[in-house]
């Protein structure tokens, strides 16, 4: 099987690029190598990932489509992955949502549309397209159509523009609502690494309404399986887009997950309180039983399992760059 992973430089990317060489898939991987955050560490995932034969790379933008689609004339399966992310980001660089999350998810599904071997596109979308007062934990009916953030309003763009192609086309599609993902590669503008680097430098972070905020910490190789297990079970023709949750299924406080990390690295926090940004949840958690009936997706890890690794990993990362952690 011959897959496209936009994005293959980034966290999510990076490993599935790899469960998919691991098990035999060719795979052409995307990423513009942008500078929202370090790209020594994107570098070095692909650098990774280019020790494989089946793997090859092309340094493009998912928007500039000519680029795209001459890179994927005979895709099977896209895992489309590539995006602006960030929640807060978006307040100051609106535009780089409109380029990235708009123009180029409709990029990617042109390029599906028109590639002649092509059967599957999965796409990220996010838990953040929930927005205010839905039930927790969120299911998949739920309303989805009150943003809190810009980067919320382009991940549900996104789901509507893909449903319209299914329509349209025919198009064959799950869009996967990504659960606050950590662990070892990790994106450095996530607040579990924004948390680490600076406990170790001993400089403060700042915890929101005191810690009180909880999230759905959801492991990278629990994602993987979801995400493997969704490649493995495209939708019928009859109904060609589905929209799954993929989470831990368990809010834990951010005031846990600080004192853990205290554990792990074995300095202490210096905290200061803020109140809330206005596009942030209060809380998220995933129901998953959807994605469980498909694929049989149940999560493994739980915080106290996963947040070793992830140090373990971020120890081996500094030290591999000459710097003290």
């Amino acid at each position: 099987m011959r897959v496209m992973v936009t994005g293959a430089a980034g966290f999510i990317g990076y490993h599935v690029a790899q469960a998919l060489l691991a098990r035999g898939s060719s795979v052409v991987g995307v990423d513009d190598l942008n500078s929202y955050y370090d790209v020594t560490l994107k570098r070095a995932r692909l650098a990774r990932l280019e020790t494989w034969p089946a793997f090859s790379f092309h340094q493009l933008d998912i928007a500039d489509h000519q680029a795209l689609r001459t890179v994927a004339s005979d895709i099977e399966v896209i895992v489309h992955l590539a995006a602006q992310a960030g929640v807060r980001y978006s307040i100051d660089n609106p535009f780089a949502y409109a380029a990235s999350n708009l123009t180029g998810h409709l990029s990617v599904l042109e390029v599906a549309r028109h590639a002649p071997k092509f059967r599957h596109l999965i796409y990220a979308s996010s838990s953040s397209v929930y927005g205010g007062g839905s039930a927790l934990p969120y299911s998949e009916a739920a309303r989805a159509d009150r943003p809190q953030s810009l980067y919320a309003a382009t991940k549900r763009a996104d789901e509507m523009m893909s449903v319209a192609y299914a329509h349209l086309y025919g198009l064959r599609q799950t869009g996967l609502r990504f659960f606050t993902v950590y662990g070892p590669w990790g994106r450095p503008d996530m607040a579990y690494f924004g948390f680490a680097e600076a406990i170790m430098a001993g400089r403060p972070i700042i915890l929101y309404d005191g810690g009180r905020l909880k999230r759905d910490f959801t492991f990278i190789d629990d994602i993987i399986d979801g995400v493997m297990g969704v490649i493995d079970h495209p939708p019928e023709p009859e109904c060609a887009h589905r929209l799954y949750n993929i989470g831990n299924n368990k809010a834990e406080l951010v005031s846990d997950l600080v004192s853990k990390l205290e554990a792990e690295l074995g300095r202490r926090a210096i905290i200061t309180v803020a109140p809330r940004p206005a596009a942030d949840p209060v809380e998220t958690c995933a129901n998953v039983s959807a994605l469980t009936e498909l694929t049989g997706f149940t999560p493994k890890t739980t915080l106290d399992q996963g947040l070793p690794q992830f140090v373990a990993w971020y120890r081996e990362w500094y030290e591999l760059r000459g710097l003290t952690a």
